[in-house]
């Protein structure tokens, strides 16, 4: 069973990037804010944390706009250097919304059948096996529902995905079929929810964790399949609006059709990056995956110390180069 990671980069610093984004830059940026692309300087250390952790990786997949970081080692022959020109349709392109990038991720031809989705804010932060990601080669995954608050405009898309998924799976026999995926102890206290939607015939929404999700490539063809107008509509957005779909698709996708293993809910955290002691504290932890959100920061002063701090942080856990780097 071989398991590839895949894992999205941007040089936000690249002119030439800049110039074209700025070509098709709408107006509204509360999606599209600079934080969405900026690259903090933490990424060697996701190469060094998969080296450490994850040894057992087949490929590493990282797909950029064409840049690369400039201290990669691209000869190693673990990493596939893709491009968005590479795989996604030229219509969609060029791109600069993440959701296009993500949703055509089974167009890698060499991609496997299982393979794990990285932001490169996502961080391996202590030791991981196949089994961690998939089980009977089954995702594992969180299979909790959850409604879905309308805060903000992110909400819009998620909101989106659910409405797809009730399209297709608007039945409380498919959910009382899979109930001993659903009603876990690795859910904790969080399993619970799961006795109430089973009142409903339609998905009420999905507990997102904001860590790394493993899929099957198969999931991708069969949703776009099924959906291909959306989808099609959607990739036609050059940015990320309101009335996008995401990936998250694909994971409700896959716990409605009962492809997955129930996954400890303890696995991974979720930080924004200002949250400098929670990120010392849970750096020093046993959680496997750390998220580390990027934000807009008002006082650039406050951003370049905590930038300093959680370098400092990672340079500490991983003090030594890794295959991946020249």
């Amino acid at each position: 069973m071989k398991i590839d990671f895949v894992v999205t980069w941007v040089d936000s610093n690249d002119r030439n990037w800049q110039t074209n984004k700025a070509k098709y830059c709408p107006d509204d940026v509360k999606l599209n804010d600079n934080a969405r692309y900026r690259d903090s300087g933490l990424f060697k250390y996701w190469f060094r944390s998969v080296e450490k952790y994850a040894p057992w990786v087949n490929k590493i997949f990282l797909v950029t706009e064409g840049h690369l970081p400039e201290w990669i080692d691209i000869s190693n022959e673990k990493i596939v250097h893709v491009k968005h020109s590479d795989y996604i349709p030229e219509k969609y392109l060029p791109t600069f919304n993440s959701n296009v990038i993500e949703l055509n991720l089974h167009r890698i031809e060499e991609l496997s059948e299982y393979f794990v989705l990285f932001n490169d804010d996502l961080f391996l932060n202590s030791e991981v096996h196949p089994e961690d990601f998939f089980k009977n080669k089954l995702p594992k995954e969180l299979g909790i529902y959850s409604p879905i608050p309308p805060h903000d405009e992110y909400s819009m898309m998620v909101f989106n995905d659910v409405r797809i998924i009730n399209k297709h799976f608007s039945n409380r026999k498919n959910r009382l079929k899979n109930w001993r995926k659903l009603i876990s102890y690795k859910y904790g206290i969080s399993q619970f929810r799961n006795l109430f939607i089973f009142m409903w015939n339609d998905a009420i929404g999905y507990f997102n964790q904001h860590i790394t999700t493993a899929f099957l490539k198969s999931t991708f063809f069969d949703v776009w399949e099924k959906e291909e107008e959306a989808l099609d509509q959607v990739c036609m957005n050059k940015f990320r609006t309101m009335l996008d779909l995401n990936q998250w698709l694909m994971r409700y996708w896959q716990i409605e059709n009962g492809k997955f293993e129930p996954r400890d809910k303890n696995f991974g955290v979720y930080l924004n990056v200002d949250n400098t002691k929670g990120i010392s504290k849970e750096i020093k932890g046993n959680k496997k995956v750390l998220c580390i959100n990027d934000i807009s920061y008002d006082d650039m002063n406050a951003e370049k110390e905590d930038t300093i701090l959680i370098t400092k942080l990672f340079e500490e856990k991983f003090p030594s180069k890794s295959i991946f780097e020249l």
